[in-house]
């Protein structure tokens, strides 16, 4: 049941492309996660934000209006191998790349894996671990 958040200039990706980049980023992080056929668990509890900004509430170090994605990515514990992170963390940059329109994007597109705490997931006023995880989608 991961989250998904998309921060980018408003007028990075084309108008409407939200719930293809939402659509495609959670496809790919259940695939990282080894999830062969999501089940209703899955595609009713992971959920994808985009979060649009004015570009001038982008900025670096280096510039204002800058032209960076974040993908931040939180994923109940022990969901990701290292293999699932490197292949999420690739195909997330894809993605914004290749609906950007931007070659040069994945220069500036970046991704970030959070683990929630074992128990640190709530969902319907339950805290949810591993146990309660495997409960739910048993």
């Amino acid at each position: 049941m991961p989250m998904i958040d998309v921060y980018a200039p408003a007028d990075l990706f084309p108008a409407g492309a939200d719930r293809e980049l939402a659509a495609r980023l959670t496809a790919a992080l259940l695939h990282a996660e080894g999830v062969a056929e999501p089940g209703p668990a899955h595609t009713n509890n992971t959920g994808a934000y985009v979060h649009r900004m004015p570009p001038e509430a982008v900025h670096t170090a280096a510039t204002g209006a800058a032209r960076t994605v974040r993908v931040q990515v939180l994923t109940p514990p022990g969901v990701l191998s290292r293999e699932g992170q490197k292949e999420l963390v690739a195909e997330a940059t894809r993605i914004v790349t290749e609906l950007s329109g931007d070659p040069t994007q994945a220069g500036r597109t970046w991704v970030l894996l959070t683990e929630a705490a074992e128990g640190g997931w709530g969902i319907a006023g339950t805290a949810y671990g591993r146990a309660e995880f495997a409960a739910l989608l048993a």
